[in-house]
């Protein structure tokens, strides 16, 4: 991946991040999480213009101003990060209904 701009908002704290793809396509995300699984960073983005798109991770890095996002190859990797994100996720939507 390349060109990947991260873009700090003041509205809520909502953290949006720009990629742009070897392809050429691009996309504005929202950063739902950062987290560590087995002493490695990840970050969720849920993409901004398309209210049916999934969720995305990525390896996640940053060192100053630039951040990496590396692809998740390995299954097992896979499934690790996912039963992480699902346990935030979960959590979140908890206490979401606690400030209702």
């Amino acid at each position: 991946m390349s060109d990947i701009n991260n873009n700090e908002t003041d509205e809520m704290d909502i953290e949006m991040i720009d990629i742009t793809y070897e392809d050429g396509t691009s996309c504005t995300c929202e950063i739902i999480a950062k987290f560590e699984v087995n002493d490695i960073s990840y970050a969720a983005l849920l993409p901004a213009d398309d209210e049916d798109a999934d969720i995305i991770v990525y390896r996640y890095s940053e060192q100053g101003d630039d951040v990496t996002l590396d692809e998740i190859t390995d299954e097992a990797e896979f499934n690790d990060v996912a039963d992480a994100l699902d346990e935030i996720l979960d959590d979140l939507e908890f206490n979401s209904d606690d400030e209702e």
